[in-house]
């Protein structure tokens, strides 16, 4: 309980939540000196909102020698750590972890039927948009909103001459549960992904460059090649 109300209080300051927000869009090392700019506050107060930050474990840091001499830079990125608040008490992540472990054990049915779903579900995301009138730039602002919903925090560049996006996911919502079924939750987020652009851009060939899990990285990249638009 000390800690749900630890948490709560610490981002319950807006400019504090924002910070949060920042770091995960962007997706890299920051340093108080950027914050500071970013935010337009004195370096001193963006030091002590990253520290609060850091004291929840939302955030790591470590020392960085700058290279120009003097005492080394702070540099402050994203922990692994997970923070779920549910009043009442509810485990959602166990229930899914049930769920996700009943269709693994059903083999290649369950594994297409959880691609099947992973599609629908995509595509039910971007429900309401309309894509006949739209230009390629409002479909990818659409694109990166939908992204930032569902906390994927992508990216979209669109390559006008090959027809194709490239985009990274640089954060997992179901990074715990691919941690033990990593084909399956993959495969169902491709789909998922891929439900999302078929919404705007009707036909379309995903491919998937990198895999966080597979490569030791940060982020999963892919291209969507737009068939329809050849």
């Amino acid at each position: 309980m000390n800690q749900t109300l630890k948490v709560t209080s610490i981002l319950s300051d807006p400019t504090r939540f924002n910070i949060y927000q920042y770091l995960l869009e962007k997706h890299k090392e920051v340093n108080v000196a950027e914050i500071a700019s970013e935010f337009d506050i004195h370096p001193n107060v963006a030091r002590l909102h990253l520290s609060k930050l850091e004291d929840i474990q939302l955030l790591t840091s470590y020392s960085k020698k700058t290279g120009k001499g003097g005492r080394p830079s702070r540099v402050y990125f994203l922990s692994d750590k997970v923070i779920e608040l549910n009043f009442p008490y509810r485990d959602y992540k166990l229930l899914s972890s049930i769920l996700i472990d009943s269709l693994a054990e059903m083999g290649d049915i369950g594994r297409k039927t959880l691609y099947t779903i992973g599609e629908k579900y995509g595509k039910k995301i971007m429900d309401g948009f309309h894509a006949n009138n739209l230009s390629t730039g409002q479909k990818l602002n659409i694109l990166g909103e939908a992204s930032t919903m569902m906390g994927l925090y992508s990216n979209f560049f669109y390559n006008e001459e090959k027809h194709t996006i490239k985009f990274q996911v640089n954060n997992c919502p179901f990074k715990e549960l691919a941690a033990k079924n990593q084909h399956l939750i993959c495969d169902m987020h491709y789909a998922f992904i891929k439900g999302m652009l078929e919404v705007l851009f009707t036909e379309v060939e995903l491919v998937e460059d990198k895999n966080m899990f597979a490569h030791s990285c940060d982020s999963c990249s892919y291209t969507a090649n737009l068939i329809a638009n050849h």
